[in-house]
């Protein structure tokens, strides 16, 4: 299994206008087939009234692509976006692109190059950012040693997500998995063996 991927932070849109015909290009970043179809049907509930819901999906595990044109001339508008995704890198995405018939044909070529620029515009409207698998982890300490640890952490590139601060102090963290070896061993050195910490899970993290 690749260690990271490349995908967007957030849900955004963007907006084009070709020959009076609106296109509307949806982008967000899914974990799983079934947020994909979740986002997909959200945006056709909204958009009830439009002529077409042209939609492309890529998913991380199993390799996992899909399309549809929508009632789109076939290879027109689904692969167009598909295409689109591809070329970017992206993975774990959904894209829909909804488009509202202005009167005028746009032909084969018009279509491929409309969808694409939707789906190529809502990519550009959004933050692009490196999912890294992570361990996500618990380590409990003393007041004493509780700087020295966070900073060490920071130092292997952790993040710490939460510390709660009771008799001992318990901090909760997430680290890129090709750096547990060494917090492991900055940890042993500076407790004389004793001190490591505990992974709870792994999973994929902005980092």
């Amino acid at each position: 299994m690749e260690n990271s991927y490349i995908t967007v932070s957030d849900e955004s849109s963007f907006e084009l206008v070709e020959k009076k015909s609106k296109f509307i290009g949806y982008i967000k970043h899914v974990k799983s087939e079934k947020d994909a179809v979740d986002f997909i049907t959200t945006i056709k509930t909204k958009h009830w009234d439009a002529r077409h819901n042209v939609y492309a999906y890529i998913l991380k595990d199993n390799n996992i692509s899909r399309y549809s044109d929508d009632g789109e001339p076939h290879g027109t508008a689904g692969v167009p976006v598909l295409d689109i995704l591809k070329k970017n890198n992206l993975q774990n995405i959904v894209v829909v692109v909804t488009r509202y018939f202005g009167g005028i044909l746009l032909g084969t070529g018009g279509l491929v190059r409309a969808y694409s620029k939707a789906a190529a515009g809502a990519i550009n409207s959004s933050e692009i950012i490196k999912m890294s698998m992570c361990c996500s982890c618990e380590l409990v300490c003393d007041y004493n040693q509780y700087q020295k640890i966070s900073n060490i952490i920071n130092e292997c590139t952790g993040i710490i997500d939460e510390t709660i601060f009771a008799q001992e102090i318990k901090l909760c963290f997430h680290i890129k998995k090709e750096n547990t070896k060494n917090l492991s061993k900055k940890l042993l050195e500076i407790s004389s063996g004793t001190l490591n910490y505990k992974i709870k899970n792994e999973n994929f993290y902005k980092i």
